[in-house]
């Protein structure tokens, strides 16, 4: 769930700078924080499969929710990451 969050904020961030690459806000680094997040969980996911076999993908509901709640923690990390240096570019122009 975790890693299916991240790849939605990725994309969504993406979809954002394409629309309007440059000004202070660009979601350029937003969307390579998120793209980061998205590699690192794709490669989480790959040795878990390696170690357990598919097997060890599928959940119990409190897993879920608990992979659910990471990914969101993980969305808004990087939401405030960014904003904070965006507001650091600010103050420097």
């Amino acid at each position: 769930m975790t890693l299916l969050i991240t790849l939605l904020a990725a994309i969504a961030a993406t979809a954002v700078w394409r629309r309007r690459p440059s000004g202070r806000f660009s979601a350029g680094m937003l969307a390579l924080i998120y793209w980061g997040a998205a590699i690192m969980w794709t490669v989480d996911e790959a040795f878990v499969v390696a170690s357990q076999g598919i097997a060890g993908l599928a959940g119990d509901p409190a897993g879920l929710l608990d992979g659910a709640l990471l990914g969101l923690s993980v969305v808004a990390l990087g939401l405030i990451i960014w904003l904070v240096a965006a507001a650091a570019k600010g103050r420097r122009a």
